[in-house]
């Protein structure tokens, strides 16, 4: 399906590609990693041929359909399933010329033609596209010019599925998306019938859908079979083995060095040191192990203080006399990690700015002590970030009276060395600008850090640095993201936002998708009531009640057996891993840990095949409900 040969690419005096090749099936699923300025985005571009190579090629099968998400947004007075019917070129082509058409058997082979694209279908299909993508039957039907920038962003992404183009290139699908169209997205490119390339920072997306991730790496993309966490076991092995290979070498090469030094001026010796001199021109130069410079967050641990350390009693929060929440009755203590659910639109940024003082209640009570101190995050903060001023002009003009070395020392933790501190904003990557907004909301060392969608612009490892640096950081963190990832890892406490209330979610991320699921069927049923008309009896609804249990237990038994097996696997792993962390296990045989180590990638891939398995069986329940 897609062929890259012998890439060469330069932009801007860097060599993004230099000889890069790899090939992608009909068919395959593959997830496209690197870090930030690697040159992913710009690979996307030789594909579709906005960019031209330098040496090399790019191609696409012939005839082969592209697909990709429109950079600008959608605008016009259509509807949202008008916009997203017409990404059908081919369908809409059609439909206009069997108005028109009066030979029979072009007719004919017009009507043929609709019913293998399934045009009829069409409306509907789109509908599902839409409403996963939070857009119910009511905001369909109004226009795109309606919508904000983000959320025509999610129509043009459902466009760019609805049309099923052979080959799929999304970048960063999630960036637009909220947590509930993250989840939805994530199964529906599970299932997608097509060839699809994503590039993606999100770990769970790339667990969930690629079958094979490609690295680019150094100019070069490497392939590696299976999702993510594969491909990050498989390279880290590979690493290890180099520094391996790398310190044989180097020892190699010491005792040689050695041997002629000895020996190299003793007449009797002179041949062996020259031989051993021919020896070491052999073996060449030491061949360096190239790690990607890691990124490491730190935040400064607050002064504590007694809790609650803010308090909502009887709260109303909105704009302009508009209430959007009410009732709120709220408490967060130091040692609180919160996550707020809920779809975009219903208030879960409104919260966070009541929360962090950005905004005042309409009602009620806030309580808060005087020395309570709130970092606030949110992604369009880059905005306010000054152009021609660095980062650590930044840092100083808020940190008025701290010496330079306490500045840069501040800067530091969160990646800023002396080079980049001192480079200008408007030169910085859009993950080095969110650290930066990092590093300002955390000068004062916050007693509560609200964060609204922090990873937006973060690739995988500065994600996974800062769920490491939120973990180790000692107040209250209160959290929006579309992540699932950094949410499992880092929250312990879920707070829906919906229908203009705040209450706690009892379960896990597991539980809330399942929420999920029985919130979409039960809009379906009430779909298709309506369409039935008058409402059934209530003997009627009893019976059909009755009727679907009976229909759905062995599809629950099953599972439910799934979910069991799951977590027995999941469990093995964490046995397996919590041996191999032990110290006194590599003061043993060898081969004891050669056997966990094999027994580990075994269980590994019975927990993927697992998940597999648990996923397939819920989507069967679901299709069945």
């Amino acid at each position: 399906m897609l062929h890259v040969n012998d890439l060469v690419f330069r932009y801007g005096g860097r060599v993004l590609f230099d000889g890069a090749t790899v090939h992608v099936a009909a068919g395959q699923k593959v997830g496209l990693v690197g870090r930030n300025g690697a040159g992913k985005s710009t690979l996307f571009k030789l594909i579709t041929g906005e960019l031209h190579p330098d040496g090399g090629e790019a191609t696409v099968r012939p005839r082969a359909r592209l697909g990709v998400v429109a950079q600008e947004a959608p605008a016009g007075e259509a509807s949202l399933v008008e916009c997203v019917l017409a990404a059908d070129g081919e369908r809409a082509t059609l439909l206009a010329e069997a108005e028109t058409a009066a030979d029979p058997h072009r007719i004919a082979d017009i009507h043929e033609r609709l019913a293998a694209i399934d045009a009829h279908g069409a409306p509907a299909r789109a509908a599902a596209i839409l409403a996963g993508l939070g857009f119910d039957a009511e905001a369909q039907a109004r226009p795109v010019s309606s919508y904000s920038g983000g959320w025509r962003m999610r129509v043009a992404l459902a466009a760019a599925l609805f049309a099923r183009p052979d080959l799929l290139l999304l970048d960063e699908p999630t960036n637009h998306l909220d947590l509930e169209a993250t989840l939805w997205l994530q199964s529906y490119l599970a299932t997608w019938p097509g060839t699809l390339l994503v590039i993606s920072h999100d770990r769970e997306l790339l667990n969930e859908v690629a079958g094979r991730i490609i690295h680019l790496d150094g100019g070069r993309l490497v392939a590696y079979g299976g999702n993510y966490d594969a491909f990050e076991r498989i390279r880290r092995d590979k690493m290890e083995l180099a520094a391996k290979a790398q310190a044989k070498q180097l020892e190699q090469r010491r005792k040689i060095q050695a041997f002629i030094d000895r020996f190299r001026a003793k007449a009797t010796k002179a041949a062996q040191a020259q031989s051993r001199v021919k020896m070491l021109e052999r073996l060449g130069p030491v061949v360096p192990v190239i790690e990607e410079r890691s990124i490491a967050f730190e935040f400064p641990d607050p002064e504590p203080l007694s809790p609650p350390i803010l308090a909502v009693e009887d709260g109303t929060a909105g704009y302009d006399g508009r209430t959007v929440l009410r009732g709120l009755n709220l408490r967060v203590d130091m040692d609180d990690r919160i996550a707020l659910l809920g779809a975009n639109g219903n208030g879960k940024s409104t919260l966070a700015k009541l929360l962090s003082g950005r905004l005042a209640p309409m009602g009620g009570r806030l309580a808060r002590p005087p020395k309570l101190k709130i970092g606030y995050f949110a992604q369009h903060q880059t905005e306010e970030l000054t152009p021609g001023r660095t980062a650590f002009d930044h840092m100083a003009a808020v940190m008025k009276d701290a010496p330079e070395a306490k500045v840069r020392a501040h800067l530091g933790r969160f990646g800023f060395e002396q080079e980049r501190a001192d480079v200008k904003v408007d030169n910085l990557s859009g993950g080095e600008k969110a650290r930066l907004l990092f590093a300002l909301m955390s000068r004062d060392a916050p007693h509560l850090m609200v964060l609204d969608e922090p990873t937006n612009h973060l690739d995988i490892d500065a994600r996974e640095a800062l769920v490491a640096a939120l973990n180790a950081y000692e107040g209250a963190v209160v959290l929006v993201s579309h992540d699932p990832h950094l949410i499992e890892l880092v929250a312990d406490r879920l707070w829906l936002v919906a229908d203009g209330k705040v209450r706690a979610f009892d379960g896990d991320l597991a539980d809330y998708r399942r929420f999920l699921l029985e919130r979409a069927r039960e809009a379906r049923r009430e779909g298709r009531d309506a369409e039935r008309g008058a409402a059934p009896s209530r003997k009627d609804e009893r019976r059909a009640a009755a009727d679907l249990r009976a229909q759905l237990a062995p599809l629950r038994r099953k599972a439910q057996q799934a979910e069991k097996l799951l977590e027995k696997l999941l469990a093995d792993k964490a046995g397996l891993e919590g041996q191999l962390a032990d110290p006194a296990l590599y003061r043993g045989p060898a081969e004891a840990v050669t056997r966990l180590r094999r027994q580990l990638a075994e269980t590994e891939r019975a927990v993927a095949d697992a998940e597999a398995a648990w996923l397939a069986a819920h989507e069967e329940l679901e299709a069945a409900g």
